[in-house]
């Protein structure tokens, strides 16, 4: 029996060890994503998750180019003129009052999600590299003139590196990512899904899984896993014993 014993501490020590090391992994990979960034000033509202928006945009011929499925979130940093300081605002686009448009080429594609309500310009520029077949999103600019700022925002950055996919096949994101622009802005994306190379007709192609998706799949398989395992051993450590305790009975 104490055999026996030893044998399920050290399994459920080692399961233990799993286990911790899984959720340490998925720890890891939310604080610090290869795509994704956490800004650290505190915002000055929460407005709640924003609704998910569709956004085509289209070629002369009317087919479409590029397809974007998204809730959107803006992190903006701008000067107040009701509180006379520097502030930090959280702005959901709401889908049914924004506007999408855009152009398409061979290794380029737009998306520009229009506001006429918060006088709100928001464009997504995505490359595409003809040698790798591979794209992502490069360059994001922000133009906003709202009520309560001293002067109309204007933010871009040229040289991004996020939503990374292959041509003829969809980036997916369903967890919440930051994705830094400027130090006036950052973009919450939510639910999202993305393609603009290499459409079909007008349905997505087959999704490309970030990598924080993935890693939220994986931390149930690992303890599952781990758990049979337990299971397993701890059933042939019982079995054992009771063999072993059979042969050391004598017949007189």
């Amino acid at each position: 029996m104490t055999q026996i014993c030893g044998v399920q501490s050290w399994c459920l020590g080692l399961t233990l060890q799993l286990i911790l090391a899984a959720v340490l992994h998925q720890g890891l990979a939310t604080v610090a994503p290869p795509t994704t960034a956490q800004t650290t000033a505190a915002p000055h509202k929460d407005p709640g998750r924003p609704e998910k928006g569709n956004y085509m945009v289209t070629r002369s011929n009317g087919t479409a180019c590029l397809l974007a499925s998204m809730g959107l979130q803006l992190n903006i940093t701008f000067n107040s003129v009701s509180q006379n300081k520097t502030v930090q605002d959280v702005v959901n686009l709401q889908p049914n009052m924004t506007k999408p448009s855009g152009s398409c080429d061979s290794d380029r594609a737009s998306l520009v999600l229009t506001t006429d309500a918060e006088k709100t310009n928001l464009t997504f520029i995505f490359t595409l590299n003809s040698t790798s077949n591979k794209y992502n999103l490069s360059e994001v600019s922000l133009s906003a003139d709202w009520p309560d700022m001293k002067e109309p925002l204007s933010a871009n950055n040229r040289s991004l590196d996020y939503l990374r996919g292959t041509f003829g096949f969809s980036y997916m994101c369903h967890e919440e990512q930051t994705l830094n622009v400027t130090r006036d802005l950052s973009i919450n994306t939510f639910q999202l899904q993305v393609q603009p190379f290499g459409l079909t007709g007008d349905q997505f192609g087959a999704a490309e899984e970030c990598q924080l998706d993935e890693d939220d799949m994986l931390i149930p398989i690992i303890v599952g896993a781990a758990l049979a395992g337990l299971v397993l051993i701890v059933l042939l450590a019982y079995l054992i014993g009771r063999k072993r305790s059979h042969a050391g009975y004598q017949t007189i």
